[in-house]
């Protein structure tokens, strides 16, 4: 399996995940310019893609699908919530009805050789889910949006080969921001995002010993930085309750803007 991020961040995400015959996107909340190109660099093409999976609604994560599953006629895949959530947006324009096949959280299916996991999570979107990847063994999670985790969460993302997880914002810097107070309390809120600390500790209840990549992603433009994501990160595994530091894996911060190295498990 392969593994990368084409764009991630509050401004608009993009995952790409595939094995040697299967590619899928996770949320395209960029131009279909930016996708191609992104694709393009790993040796990929939107043309190629086998399906687009959709964590939820909100604009960051589809304002790219009008544009090109117009072009390329990939299919869609989404809770029946978020289809219905995608539909009522006048901004995508017409979307083939055709595209859209309707998943449900814990039922599994298949894109080709890729097996897909959806499981609910906590946002504020109508039915949103996070994704789990598996082929031949190998397994990748895609884990954003979501204002808090529970044990449900953590035994979906168990056993893990690489995960790009949300590291959305420092609460400090949240708090004495300038965003207006409601907007504060709803990313605060058990429907919000995960902060650095939280990111942390729900690194450390699903690290082992065979974890080959950590990305940390959907980082706020205004209450985030890269280089204290990943410290904050760092410290809560190195001084959480497990037996590992945060040296012992590779753990990388996935860009709004750049292409982040393929991960590739075989």
């Amino acid at each position: 399996m392969d593994f990368c991020s084409i764009a991630s961040g509050s401004s608009g995400n993009c995952i790409y995940v595939g094995s040697d015959n299967t590619s899928v996107l996770v949320d395209v909340g960029i131009s279909g310019k930016r996708i191609e190109t992104g694709l393009n660099s790993i040796d990929r093409k939107t043309a190629e893609v086998d399906g687009i999976l959709i964590t939820h609604e909100h604009a960051d994560h589809i304002q790219g699908l009008g544009v090109v599953t117009r072009k390329h006629h990939i299919p869609i895949y989404a809770t029946g919530g978020t289809i219905a959530a995608i539909k009522e947006k006048g901004h995508l324009g017409k979307i083939d009805e055709d595209l859209f096949h309707e998943i449900a959280p814990d039922e599994p299916f298949l894109i080709k050789d890729l097996e897909i996991l959806p499981f609910s999570i906590s946002h504020d979107a109508a039915d949103p889910v996070a994704y789990r990847m598996s082929h031949n063994g190998q397994s990748v999670g895609v884990v954003t949006d979501l204002g808090e985790y529970s044990s449900y969460t953590v035994n979906h993302l168990q056993g893990l080969d690489a995960v790009l997880m949300e590291a959305n914002h420092d609460i400090n810097m949240l708090q004495v921001g300038h965003y207006p107070y409601y907007l504060k309390q709803r990313i605060l809120g058990r429907r919000g995002h995960l902060s650095n600390e939280n990111a942390g500790h729900l690194l450390c209840e699903i690290l082992h010993d065979k974890m080959k990549a950590v990305l940390l992603g959907h980082l706020s433009k205004e209450n985030n930085y890269e280089e204290l994501a990943f410290e904050t990160v760092c410290q809560e595994v190195t001084m959480g309750d497990n037996p590992y530091r945060a040296k012992d894996f590779f753990i990388s911060v996935a860009k709004r803007d750049q292409v982040s190295s393929l991960v590739k498990l075989t």
